[in-house]
């Protein structure tokens, strides 16, 4: 197979201050990076924004890179070159990829990825859910294999209605285990029955609080999932029965969980944080393996990521904006095949 024709320069989304300001991110032109040993050179088809990223770019995220850098920790394209011969059979193979822990991130038109770290895509799977391959569909994969582990057969969870939300819905139905779904506006509520939630709860509802401990004591839930933090994550714990777990996964309130010294010390309740990056760097033990084997199968269908809006690097400060402002609309994604204009304004 002939080498795909990569150019010199390439056009990249640099961050230069952790402040989440449009102006903080900007269009420039860059060398197309040279995969080294053990690297391979993808050309970026769709790199989405996750609420991850979205720390990123404020400086909230569990790493921090010296600036100015690309973000972007995931996404989905062609391998074009290789480092090394252990990645030349993946030249001209579509792949979904993570970024390095270290330098620019995907929010590029082409970046070099460790091999490790770059996963085939089927035939069958588009660029745009490969996209989204490794942090949703992973996360929600090991969050119930956790459930499932600890013999639990009652769970709940909070912005229930998000691509997160709707991935552990998806396989909490697939396993028959009963699922609390916490949302925060009615409308949200409808939409999840539609998708043939049973239990579903609106913070905005009269007596939100009573409902929630009524029915996670009726059903025996004993573990809960919640991305979002602040107030929501004491309600979530105070409504369990006794010796329950809350898993914090995200930060979406932007505020400290509020949690009541009482469920802890007399509820024998615990609460525990998850972070993907860190069951990743366990290495490839059986319960890495045994993710790597199935979600990729379940990707696009049973771990569907709504895709909402299609937009170049240069529109950076409105993508943004999108992504900040309703997450259970769909993934907003960067398309770097759109747009020419290195140096112009988001």
């Amino acid at each position: 197979m002939k080498s795909p024709v990569v150019p010199e320069t390439m056009r990249a989304l640099v961050l230069t201050a952790y402040d989440g300001r449009p102006e903080s991110l900007r269009v420039e032109s860059r060398p197309v990076p040279r995969p080294t040993t053990g690297q391979v050179l993808v050309r970026v088809a769709a790199a989405p924004i996750n609420p991850a990223d979205l720390m990123f770019i404020r400086g909230q995220y569990g790493i921090r890179k010296s600036l100015p850098v690309v973000p972007g920790l995931e996404a989905s394209g062609t391998v074009v070159a290789s480092g090394g011969v252990a990645g030349r059979l993946l030249v001209g193979r579509r792949v979904a990829c993570v970024a390095p822990g270290e330098g620019d991130g995907l929010w590029a038109e082409y970046a070099a990825v460790p091999l490790g770290q770059c996963l085939p895509l089927r035939s069958q799977v588009s660029d745009e859910q490969g996209a989204s391959l490794f942090i949703n569909p992973f996360t929600a994969w090991v969050l119930m294999e956790r459930a499932k582990a600890g013999g639990h057969t009652a769970l709940a969870q909070t912005a229930a209605a998000g691509t997160m939300g709707r991935m552990l819905l998806a396989l909490a139905k697939r396993r028959g285990v009963a699922l609390v779904n916490v949302v925060r506006r009615p409308e949200q509520v409808a939409l999840l029955h539609d998708l043939g939630a049973e239990y579903v709860l609106s913070t905005h509802a009269p007596e939100f609080e009573e409902r929630l401990h009524r029915v996670c004591h009726e059903l025996k839930v004993s573990l809960a999932f919640d991305p979002v933090g602040g107030r929501l994550t004491g309600q979530v714990l105070h409504a369990l029965p006794e010796g329950g777990t809350v898993i914090v996964y995200g930060a979406l309130s932007e505020q400290e969980c509020r949690i009541a010294p009482a469920d802890l010390i007399f509820g024998r309740k615990r609460v525990e944080g998850f972070w993907l990056s860190e069951w990743h760097r366990q290495g490839f033990g059986a319960a890495q393996v045994k993710a790597l084997m199935g979600v990729p199968s379940l990707v696009g269908q049973t771990l569907e990521t709504p895709v909402r809006a299609r937009l170049p690097l240069e529109s950076a400060g409105e993508a943004v904006r999108i992504a900040s402002a309703d997450m259970t609309s769909g993934k907003v994604l960067f398309m770097p095949g759109q747009g020419q204009a290195p140096g112009a304004s988001p």
